[in-house]
C-alpha cells in the first residue's frame, strides 16, 4: 500500500510546473505512508562557493520544530556543568567528552561548547568537523550562555551551509505535520537563506527551491510566489 500511494504521488506531480506553496504542500501530504518522513527542501543559489566571500550558512530555529528528539552533547567544566544538565543537556563533560568522541561514541545532532573549551574540542575537530558537529560561534554553538543554546537545539533549529554546487539541502519538518505548521517552516527556512545573502553575490541569488518528501518527488516551487512571501 504505502508503494502504491507513494506511485500516486508521484505521478500527480508535473516535473514541469512551478507550484505555489500551499498546492505543493498539499502534493507532499498526498503521499504520506505509516513512516513520518522528512520535508526536505533544496535550494540552488546563483554563487561561486569557492569564493571565501560568497559562503552561505547559518542556523535557524523552526517555529513547528523538526518533529524529533535532538541530542545536545555540551562541553563545559566547573559550574557550566550543572547549567547544562539542568537545561536539558543529553551528554556534557570535557575530556572524558574528548575520549568518548575518540571511541567513535558519536551519540548526539548538536554539539555545543563553552569557549574556555575549544582547545580540547580542537582535539576532535577532524570527526567532528566532516559530520557538521563542530561547535561554530557563528552558528551560537560556541556560547558561554550554554542554556540559551541547548533550549534553542532542543526546540529544533536547522543549520544550513551551501554545498561545492551552490545548493543548501536541510530538513525542516515531518510529513505529518499539518499544512500550516509545514508551510509556516519552509517559510522560515528560506528566509533565513534569503537574509543570509552575501554582499559580493550579483545577480540572481535564489535560482531553484524544490521540497520533497524522504521518499517522494520533487515538488519545484514557484519563486515569485515564495520569495514574494519572503521579502
Amino acid at each position: 500500500m504505502a508503494g502504491k500511494r507513494i506511485k500516486a504521488a508521484v505521478a500527480k506531480v508535473d516535473a514541469n510546473k512551478l507550484y505555489a506553496l500551499g498546492e505543493a504542500v498539499a502534493l507532499l501530504k498526498e503521499g504520506v505512508t505509516k513512516f513520518n518522513q522528512t520535508v526536505d527542501v533544496a535550494i540552488n543559489l546563483g554563487i561561486d562557493p569557492t569564493q571565501s566571500d560568497q559562503v552561505v550558512r547559518g542556523v535557524v530555529p523552526m517555529p513547528h520544530g523538526l518533529g524529533k528528539e535532538v541530542r545536545v552533547a555540551v562541553f563545559a567544566k566547573g559550574d557550566k556543568v550543572d547549567v547544562a544538565k539542568k537545561a536539558g543537556a543529553d551528554i556534557v563533560g570535557s575530556d572524558e567528552l574528548v575520549e568518548a568522541i575518540s571511541k567513535g561514541e558519536l551519540n548526539f545532532d548538536v554539539c555545543i561548547a563553552t569557549p574556555d573549551m575549544m582547545g580540547s574540542v580542537g582535539k576532535v575537530a577532524k570527526i567532528l568537523g566532516p559530520r557538521g558537529l563542530m561547535p561554530n560561534p557563528k552558528l551560537g554553538t560556541v556560547t558561554p550562555d550554554v542554556e540559551k543554546a541547548i533550549k534553542a537545539a532542543k526546540a529544533g533549529q536547522v543549520e544550513f551551509k551551501a554545498e561545492k554546487a551552490g545548493i543548501i539541502h536541510a530538513g525542516v519538518g515531518k510529513v505529518g505535520f499539518d499544512a500550516a505548521a509545514i508551510s509556516e517552516n519552509i517559510k522560515t527556512f528560506i528566509d533565513a537563506v534569503h537574509k543570509a545573502k552575501p554582499a559580493a553575490v550579483k545577480g540572481a541569488y535564489i535560482k531553484k527551491i524544490s521540497i520533497s518528501s524522504t521518499m517522494g518527488p520533487g515538488i519545484k516551487l514557484d519563486l515569485a510566489d515564495v520569495l514574494s512571501m519572503a521579502a
